[in-house]
């Protein structure tokens, strides 16, 4: 497929549908580590982004750059921040030409931008821990094709969420909990986890 505007529009909405639906579980899960805003600052943010329309911009990488600053001027917390910065070096590092090398190069500049951003390493209990491995198994399976590349991703993403539950927090509200956000999965990367999945469905 073409990654054109409206296959990167139809990854964020798509991801906004989920923000959306997921609304309650993403605000139940930082109420027990968080401040209880994670559910409704996605669902706000990502909503503002799919109301963007696809054919008022000449590129994909203008798309994913207004996506990015949309976010940041409309969600509070750490979330509007954090997303807005990788959507913004998403599309920043957006290739003219995208194939599976070219889209992790592109993935890898979203992640390095949060992982400034948010001065988040991993095992600190962030969506760093979720989008980390997943871009490592995308790039180790690049050479098979971008569907294959973003199942991989998915796959190692939901593994990456999971993996942060019986870790302590070190960056962000949690980190005031000290051993008791021990058992608790972290909501950035379940949200996280999200939007690698909506990738995996709509970019192929």
């Amino acid at each position: 497929m073409a990654f054109d505007v409206a296959a990167v529009s139809a990854w964020l909405k798509d991801f906004a549908t989920q923000c959306h639906d997921n609304a309650e579980l993403l605000t139940d899960l930082d109420r027990e580590i968080g401040d209880a805003d994670h559910g409704t600052n996605m669902d706000r943010g990502m909503r503002a982004v799919a109301a963007l329309d696809p054919d008022s911009f000449p590129t994909a990488a203008d798309y994913l750059k207004k996506a990015g600053m949309t976010l940041v001027s409309t969600v509070g917390g750490a979330s509007g921040p954090l997303y807005g910065t990788f959507f913004l070096r998403v599309g920043t590092a957006w290739p003219a030409v995208v194939d599976a090398p070219s889209l992790g190069l592109a993935l890898r500049a979203g992640l390095d931008g949060i992982v400034q951003r948010g001065k988040a390493n991993l095992q600190d209990k962030t969506l760093v821990d979720a989008l980390s491995p997943a871009l490592d198994a995308f790039d180790a399976h690049a050479g098979d094709g971008v569907a294959v590349a973003l199942a991989a991703a998915a796959a190692a993403c939901a593994d990456g969420r999971d993996a942060t539950i019986p870790l302590i927090a070190h960056k962000g509200r949690a980190s005031y909990l000290g051993e008791r956000s021990i058992g608790h999965q972290d909501p950035g990367a379940t949200s996280m986890t999200m939007l690698i999945e909506a990738a995996s469905r709509t970019l192929d």
